[in-house]
């Protein structure tokens, strides 16, 4: 016997948690393994026009760590093409849940459905579990965040995209991070006696927040520093209108290009702008420093 759910999972935030955390206290309950069903890539990626354009709140390791941490035994990864996107919600559970794991009990969210008969209710899916032997209990939606908004991965991007990191981070329920390999920059923050890390994200799809200069934390060979991140196109110094992601590590001096590390974000502490100088981009990166002093308290130095 298993207990599970199904969906995408993007971001694991605070509304997917009353779905884990259901599908976990049954599964213990019922003395049997617990299980999420997912897709990869994106169901949008590749049935909508805008697909290109279209950005993740996790990658998919990201998303299969975060699954386990929250107590799922089992996270099981279905290929979507087209192929599959043209099931209906009979021929997946059988095909699934049904012959592949023997999902007994199915905790979805409040509007979750399944399948390419989507204009069914949920009501009538529920009703196909049943037929199959499968008992299904569905979650109400979760409010969350200063404006009380049912939290959804759609709403995250956007605050992300704003800047807004703390309304975001509120509704994850954990600090928006990226990853990825330092590489070559212009070198132009060390000769300013700020020395940056050029970062190159290992999943090309990975959502960056808006353009500007915030405050992160950053894990580094097991070590956590304080540190500052430019996104954006650098209008002071660089030519062309390429964004990067630069992070400036306090209390730092190692070469670390070649290698990986991992940013998460605590808040935005102001717009990029351009400035008539070098030496006033200098005054203003001092500023920044102290600034950031105030969201990354020395006795916080911790991830989660």
């Amino acid at each position: 016997m298993v207990v599970g759910s199904t969906g995408f999972f993007d971001g694991v935030h605070k509304g997917h948690l009353s779905v884990i955390n259901s599908v976990c206290s049954i599964a213990k309950e019922q003395g049997c393994k617990s299980a999420v069903f997912t897709f990869w890539p994106h169901p949008r990626a590749v049935l909508q026009q805008d697909a290109a354009k279209f950005r993740l709140l996790t990658s998919l390791e990201e998303k299969k760590a975060l699954l386990h941490n929250y107590g799922i035994d089992e996270v099981i990864v279905l290929p979507f093409d087209k192929e599959f996107a043209n099931q209906t919600t009979r021929e997946f559970f059988k095909k699934y849940l049904v012959e592949r794991c023997g999902v007994t009990t199915l905790v979805v969210g409040y509007d979750h459905r399944i399948g390419c008969d989507l204009n069914q209710s949920q009501e009538e899916m529920f009703e196909i579990a049943r037929e199959m032997g499968i008992d299904p209990v569905r979650i109400s939606e979760v409010s969350g965040g200063n404006n009380g908004i049912v939290i959804s991965s759609t709403k995250i991007r956007e605050y992300l995209l704003q800047g807004d990191i703390e309304e975001a981070n509120s509704l994850l329920g954990y600090r928006y991070g990226l990853e990825g390999v330092v590489v070559e920059g212009l070198r132009i923050g060390r000769t300013l006696g700020f020395p940056t890390a050029n970062i190159r994200l290992y999943e090309p799809l990975k959502l960056v927040p808006g353009n500007g200069v915030y405050s992160v934390w950053v894990e580094y060979h097991n070590r956590i520093y304080r540190g500052i991140t430019n996104i954006g196109t650098r209008p002071t110094i660089a030519q062309g209108n390429e964004r990067s992601i630069e992070t400036h590590l306090l209390d730092f001096d190692e070469d670390i290009y070649g290698l990986s590390i991992k940013i998460e974000f605590v808040c935005k502490m102001r717009d990029e702008k351009r400035f008539e100088s070098l030496e006033d981009l200098k005054t203003q990166l001092r500023k920044d420093r102290t600034n950031s002093l105030i969201y990354l308290p020395a006795n916080g130095i911790k991830l989660r």
